[in-house]
C-alpha cells in the first residue's frame, strides 16, 4: 500500500497522506510518495489547484521515530533525508499550482512545517501544531525559519520553535498561520469548495503570483539550504540521539 494517495476531482487534486496507524509520520517511504504525487499534480495540465490532508485522526505527527537509526546509519544517509525533506518544500511551494491544505488533529514538527508550505490552510477546530525539534536537539527545516518570522514576527517565532508550545486552531488562526477554522467533519468540503472557487482564476496568473510572493528564488531558496546542513548535523549529533531514545522510552 502507498503511503500516499493521489485522486483527481475535476481540476483539483487531492494529494492524502495514508499512514494513518503511524499518524502519517513522516519516514523514507512516505517521503518518496509524497513526492511523487505531489510531482504528478504539478505537472498534470487539467489539475489546477492541489488540496492537502491526511487520512486518520491526525495531518503528520513529525518524524517518526523508530526510523531514526535507520535514517541516521551513514553520513550519506543524514543528508539524503535531510535532501528529501526540503524537497517535499520545494515541491509545495516552487510548483505553479497552489496548494490548500485541510489540516486536522495533529501537526507536529515536519507536519507544522508542511502546513506552512501550503498556500491556503483550512483548519480543523480539532487542530494542534507544536515545534518538538529543539527539545531532541533537532533543527527545524521546511523554510520555517524564513517563513515564520514573517508571519508572525522575530520574537514569536523564536519562541515558538525553541519552547515548542502547543497552538490550538482558533490560535492558529489569530496568529494569521490559518486561513479558515471549520469543524472536523466540514474539512474535506471546506477545502474543496475553496479549492474548486481558486481553480476558477487564470492558470497563470495564479503560478506568478505564488513566485512574486514567495520572491523565488530568494530567501526561502537560501533558508532551505541553511536549514538543511543545520539538521543533518544535529541528525549526526550524539546528544540528538541521546534525547529522540529518551524521548521513544518515555512515550
Amino acid at each position: 500500500m502507498t503511503d500516499v494517495l493521489l485522486d483527481k476531482h475535476g481540476h483539483v487534486s487531492v494529494v492524502t497522506l495514508n499512514r494513518p496507524a503511524r499518524l502519517n509520520a513522516i519516514g523514507g517511504s512516505l517521503l518518496h510518495d509524497l513526492h511523487t504525487a505531489l510531482l504528478a499534480a504539478q505537472q498534470d495540465p487539467d489539475t489546477r489547484v492541489i488540496v492537502f490532508t491526511g487520512a486518520g485522526r491526525a495531518f503528520c505527527a513529525g518524524d517518526d521515530l523508530r526510523e531514526f537509526d535507520e535514517q541516521t546509519a551513514s553520513p550519506e544517509r543524514v543528508q539524503q533525508i535531510c535532501d528529501d525533506i526540503q524537497r517535499i518544500t520545494r515541491d509545495l511551494m516552487h510548483g505553479p499550482k497552489l496548494v490548500i491544505g485541510a489540516i486536522q488533529g495533529y501537526a507536529v514538527g515536519g507536519g507544522f512545517e508542511w502546513l506552512l508550505n501550503c498556500d491556503m490552510v483550512v483548519a480543523a477546530d480539532d487542530l494542534v501544531c507544536f515545534f518538538p525539534e529543539m527539545q531532541w536537539g533537532h533543527f527545524v527545516t521546511g523554510g520555517v525559519t524564513h517563513l515564520l518570522p514573517q508571519t508572525v514576527g522575530y520574537q514569536r517565532a523564536m519562541e515558538l520553535i525553541v519552547l515548542g508550545e502547543r497552538i490550538d486552531a482558533q490560535r492558529l488562526l489569530s496568529l494569521g498561520l490559518v486561513n479558515r477554522v471549520v469543524t472536523r467533519e466540514m474539512l474535506l468540503d471546506e477545502a474543496m469548495a475553496l479549492a474548486t472557487q481558486v481553480a476558477e482564476r487564470a492558470p497563470h496568473a495564479l503560478a506568478l503570483l505564488k513566485k512574486a510572493l514567495n520572491g523565488l528564488p530568494g530567501p526561502l531558496s537560501s533558508a532551505l539550504e541553511t536549514e538543511r546542513d543545520a539538521a543533518a548535523q544535529c541528525f549526526a549529533h550524539p546528544e540528538t540521539a541521546r534525547r529522540v531514545r529518551t524521548f521513544g522510552a518515555g512515550s
